[in-house]
């Protein structure tokens, strides 16, 4: 089977980079954490990850190449207990969300076990140019 590429549609110039963010995202569906993404107006959106035993110290959130990523690793703290049964997973993650042209990290809040960072989408202006025609 033939895979189809943006490029091979000619009335579609300059998409080769949606096509490469595409194939990232693709490439990065891990399960953990659990995650919702819920559009909170118009112009606006709430990403919230369960990250229940991690504190503001263990997480990190940084916007790189157009990617929201969002990093948590807990100290470890285990030398110092002595486990019957460890069921609560102590293990790092990252999540990694692709943002179109116009998205804005706003502000992240940690409450009950719940990071929730805050999204917004400025809308530029529609701009109508007109384009002379010159004789060759």
């Amino acid at each position: 089977m033939t895979k189809l590429t943006l490029g091979s549609y000619p009335h579609m110039l300059g998409f080769e980079e949606l096509e490469r963010l595409l194939e990232r995202t693709a490439k990065s569906s891990e399960g953990y954490p659990p995650f919702n993404i819920e559009q909170t107006s118009d112009y606006a959106y709430r990403i919230t990850l369960a990250v229940a035993g991690f504190c503001e110290g263990d997480l990190a959130i940084t916007v790189e190449d157009r990617q929201l990523v969002i990093r948590g690793r807990q100290r470890d703290d285990g030398a110092d207990r002595v486990y019957l049964h460890r069921g609560i997973a102590a293990r790092q993650f990252q999540r990694s969300f692709v943002l179109a042209d116009g998205v804005e990290v706003g502000e992240a809040v940690l409450e009950n076990g719940l990071l929730h960072v805050d999204l917004t989408l400025s809308r530029p202006e529609a701009v109508v140019q007109t384009i002379q025609i010159r004789k060759g």
